[in-house]
């Protein structure tokens, strides 16, 4: 079986080193950083999402402030908000957490959102910071698969990555750092390609990130590819007191026996995303107070 890429594991590595930062902060008398979060609607995975990064946010020390409004809101009204984040000094960088309702505009919300203080990394200016050589505030899922990889020293050099999915969250921005940050060849997938699996089974990596439970099959993977399953997605189970369990978008249970490494679904790429939040957080701090 492929070892296990434990994103809880690096996750909890990488809050230890930013909790180390924030006492250093206290002890020399300095505030600590801030994250904004607003949150719109009663979403269930939303509230999940921005619980755990409450959670992140208390067990480093970084203050919060959490902003809640009615799925109603009017896009202008938001705006407004928003607005005031980036003129509040005491804010470090905040997060608008997506889904938004249908009638806002997520284009509209990112490109009010102050680059500085963008610590979901979507603006155009961090995104395309992505291919410099200094990037600025990265977007925090495809940071994480690359700390992930990093810290498991999975070579990335030289070979072929392959991306199923290709948002602006995920697959696009992941498309650009395997090149410029890991320089490996890369290939994006996307709902219009033609026989995906003609392209997956080259993979030495693959990465997945689409949202269909079980979209990859053990036969569309070569022997001792390297597996990161970023889609997950609530599926009813009756035998769960939850009454559901997430999925990924590989077939876990048939892959993992043929690859060489492999994130599991939860606790892969998941809290690395939040994770990677934190380190975002934190560098947007350093940047306006230093």
């Amino acid at each position: 079986m492929g070892k296990l890429l434990d994103g809880k594991k690096m996750a909890n590595e990488i809050q230890s080193e930013v909790a180390h930062r924030v006492e250093e902060l206290r002890n020399n008398n300095k505030r600590v950083p801030h994250l904004g979060i607003i949150l719109i609607g009663e979403e269930g995975a939303s509230h999940t999402y921005v619980n755990g990064k409450i959670k992140a946010c208390k067990a480093v020390g970084f203050e919060y402030t959490l902003l809640q409004f009615a799925a109603t809101i009017t896009e202008s009204k938001l705006l407004k908000h928003i607005e005031r984040l980036n003129q509040d000094d005491d804010i470090d960088g905040f997060i608008v957490q997506l889904p938004l309702p249908e009638h806002i505009s997520v284009e509209q919300i990112i490109t009010l959102i102050d680059s500085k203080k963008d610590v979901d990394g979507f603006t155009n200016h961090n995104f395309g910071s992505i291919i410099s050589d200094q990037p600025l505030l990265l977007p925090a899922t495809p940071f994480g698969v690359m700390e992930l990889l990093k810290r498991y020293q999975v070579t990335t050099k030289g070979k072929h990555c392959v991306i199923v999915g290709a948002s602006r969250i995920v697959g696009a921005p992941m498309s650009l750092m395997m090149v410029e940050q890991g320089q490996a060849t890369v290939t994006i997938c996307h709902k219009f390609t033609q026989d995906l699996a003609e392209h997956t089974r080259k993979a030495d990596i693959l990465i997945v990130a689409v949202g269909k439970p079980g979209l990859i099959t053990a036969d569309m993977v070569k022997s001792d590819a390297v597996i990161i399953d970023v889609g997950i997605t609530r599926v009813p189970d009756t035998t769960k007191k939850i009454g559901f369990r997430l999925l990924g978008d590989v077939d876990f249970e048939n892959i993992a026996p043929k690859s060489s490494f492999i994130t599991p679904v939860p606790g892969g790429v998941g809290p690395l995303t939040i994770a990677s939040l934190l380190l975002n957080t934190l560098k947007a701090y350093e940047q306006q107070h230093t």
